[in-house]
């Protein structure tokens, strides 16, 4: 349900709800005007202490310099590109249990696209000023009588007004200070717990720290960086056989002796039947071995199969966030080159995405895996220096997972539009869901 004042003017003198007169004045903007709305989707994990996705903070980098279209239209296009493609109205939420958080002053506050979101899957993160605002309360009291949820970000205590104070479900804990986190657990109100999220934190000791104290994190794309393994390791013996059966496929031995190997493992062929049957594949017929499976599609879908089993083989050590990641950029290179490249290379979009990230997945160096899986040298040349072929693809990708400063220059230069783009990264977070292991409810 939309109430009028998430269609009010900025002017005094307008009327409130005024959709005429709302639409004629978007008729009126400058085209330059118009074309600041574009932008590129970012987001930093929210990770919670077992290292989990439990949510994505998202972000809207503009493609064009900013101007007079100001703030609120940059907000209302960027909620208009994820409810467009994570809550579409004939499906509905993508996302099962992620929860989104955004950014919103008090002028964003008011924009109607909101409410295009599940209230319960998003959480609005506001500072003092706008929480202040007597003039924002009401649409707070009602945003949150809805289901959104809000996060309080810039404070060093809870508000005193308890009205004020019950509508904060979250709250920014900075670098999680010790003594900050204690304060705010003795102030919880009574009834919802109040989640605490560190924001600003430097190190994996520092992740630690917020582990031990129920703290969560967010992390994004230019801060810390992996967590360094013992010198000298080497693949596990899981990956050491799906090393095995990519080699062969890259040999086109005998399917026969591809599933002789196979059989070696009956746990690695339970999970690659199970992955081919899942409901992102989306064969349409259930698979019930290798054999079928390569009858159906053939080698190549296998290849990246398997290309996915070798970034899911080290779960016991790689962090479950990583396998996540890895996940979403080798669906979002592959989705952004389908169309644009000849029948086939998706297929190896996907294992560059995926192998671009294989060496922090498995603990050992990017040389060792390479020297073990003969990729071709077009991928090589994508994984090694974002070149060739693939190579662009995977710097948008990288790009959009960091902070979309070079997203613009990159998605030009292949002639690609920002809607483009988003639709394929969204799309991606949703392939992720299907792919991965459960992650933690939020």
């Amino acid at each position: 349900m939309r109430f009028d004042f998430f269609r009010r003017h900025d002017s005094d003198n307008a009327s409130v709800g005024d959709a005429a007169t709302e639409e004629a004045s978007a008729a009126q903007l400058p085209a330059a005007q118009e074309r600041s709305v574009d932008g590129y989707l970012t987001y930093a994990l929210l990770l919670d202490t077992q290292k989990r996705v439990a949510g994505y903070r998202l972000a809207w980098q503009p493609a064009a310099q900013y101007n007079a279209a100001g703030a609120a239209e940059l907000f209302k296009a960027f909620v208009s590109c994820v409810a467009r493609h994570l809550n579409p109205p004939k499906t509905g939420w993508r996302l099962g249990h992620t929860v989104l958080f955004f950014d919103v002053t008090a002028e964003t506050l008011a924009a109607s696209e909101l409410q295009g979101l599940p209230p319960d899957n998003v959480v609005l993160c506001l500072g003092p000023d706008a929480l202040m605002d007597a003039d924002v309360r009401p649409i707070l009291l009602f945003l949150r009588e809805q289901g959104f949820r809000f996060m309080l970000c810039g404070a060093e205590a809870l508000p005193e007004d308890p009205e004020l104070r019950g509508l904060v479900t979250h709250f920014d804990v900075g670098t999680g200070h010790l003594d900050l986190v204690a304060k705010l657990r003795r102030e919880e109100p009574p009834g919802e717990p109040l989640h605490l999220i560190a924001t600003r934190i430097a190190t994996w000791k520092d992740f630690d720290a917020c582990a031990a104290r129920r703290v969560d994190v967010f992390l994004d794309g230019t801060g810390m960086q992996p967590e360094k393994e013992e010198a000298g390791r080497t693949l596990q013996p899981e990956s050491m056989l799906i090393v095995r059966l990519m080699q062969m496929i890259q040999r086109n031995e005998d399917l026969r002796e591809i599933e002789a190997a196979l059989k070696h493992d009956a746990a690695l062929t339970y999970r690659l039947l199970r992955h081919m049957n899942s409901p992102a594949i989306g064969v349409g017929v259930e698979i019930h071995s290798l054999r079928h499976a390569v009858t159906m599609l053939g080698y190549s879908p296998l290849f990246r199969w398997l290309s996915l089993l070798l970034a899911t083989s080290n779960a016991k050590a790689s962090p479950p966030f990583l396998m996540k990641k890895a996940i979403i950029r080798g669906r979002f290179v592959e989705l952004m080159g389908e169309g644009m490249l000849p029948s086939g290379e998706a297929d190896n979009l996907f294992v560059v995405g995926m192998f671009s990230m294989i060496d922090q997945l498995l603990g050992v160096t990017m040389q060792e895996v390479l020297g073990k899986v003969q990729l071709s040298e077009s991928v090589q040349q994508a994984i090694l220096a974002r070149e060739g072929m693939y190579g662009p693809f995977l710097a948008l990708a990288e790009s959009c997972d960091e902070d979309g400063v070079r997203a613009a220059q990159l998605s030009e230069a292949l002639f690609m539009s920002t809607e483009q783009v988003n639709a394929a990264h969204l799309s991606a977070l949703v392939w992720a869901q299907d792919v991965s292991p459960a992650e933690a409810t939020y």
